[in-house]
């Protein structure tokens, strides 16, 4: 409950009729101020619609300006709550706030709660496409040297995306295929990522990708180039809550392999 405590002093503080006048230029409240409050609270339950009728004269429609300064200035516990009369001051200041009463505000936070953590999820498995793909890039400025450690983070062990792709490269290593940065000759961007499917534990994920890479083999430095725009797909579960990559389906993968025979 104290987090609920501090979230309601927070939004009255931030409420525009506080913020509106004259205590919104004061960085601390003194007994003044908490007169000019309850007075502002005043004003509003009288005309809230929450109050009208009988739960006017259960809980009242005013609070003193005593209540609200012990109210924002108490280090409150969880056992506070069970103070009846606390809880009608809660109840009066979250009808101030918009809110039916206590429990709706409650409500109201849990599920605030629920859509950001959600939303977060989102934000971060889309950011794990990203973070591949800047991975995967700098992977390939380490050629002809087999570093998969790199992806350690993103995908998971033992998932046949990282052997499929631990496979394909390891191939290229074995020739001695090296990027050329130099100038910007090798570059890719990421774009236009979106969530397909979005479950609890598993999501997939579809990305508009474009690679241009060009690879020089050995002291022959004969040249190869990579220069396609595909549309991936990614398989990403949730394993001992953190998100990797599982799978991924890459029309072009293993595109140089075959070019050059290996598979």
């Amino acid at each position: 409950m104290k987090t609920i405590y501090n979230s309601i002093r927070e939004e009255v503080a931030q409420h525009s009729k506080v913020r509106n006048s004259v205590l919104g230029n004061v960085n601390e409240w003194k007994r003044s101020h908490y007169i000019i409050l309850s007075e502002i609270i005043k004003e509003e339950l009288s005309e809230a619609e929450e109050l009208k009728g009988g739960k006017k004269f259960e809980i009242g429609n005013t609070i003193s300006h005593v209540t609200l300064q012990r109210f924002f200035e108490n280090d409150y516990h969880d056992k506070t709550h069970s103070d009846l009369r606390f809880l009608k001051t809660l109840d009066k200041i979250c009808i101030f706030l918009g809110y039916r009463d206590l429990n709706d505000y409650i409500l109201t936070v849990k599920d605030k709660k629920k859509e950001e953590q959600a939303a977060d999820d989102q934000s971060s498995v889309i950011q794990i496409v990203y973070d591949y793909c800047a991975t995967a890039f700098e992977f390939y400025k380490q050629f002809p040297k087999h570093n998969t450690h790199l992806f350690k983070d993103l995908v998971i062990d033992d998932s046949p995306f990282l052997e499929r792709a631990s496979q394909f490269s390891k191939e290229l290593c074995d020739k001695d295929f090296q990027l050329v940065t130099r100038n910007n000759r090798s570059n890719y961007e990421v774009f236009d990522i979106h969530i397909v499917t979005n479950e609890p534990d598993k999501k997939i994920l579809e990305s508009q990708e474009f690679w241009n890479l060009l690879f020089k083999v050995g002291e022959t430095e004969e040249e190869h180039f990579v220069n396609q725009l595909t549309t991936q797909i990614y398989f990403i579960r949730k394993i001992n809550d953190s998100w990797k990559i599982w799978d991924n389906y890459n029309p072009d993968a293993g595109i140089l392999n075959k070019k050059i025979g290996t598979i």
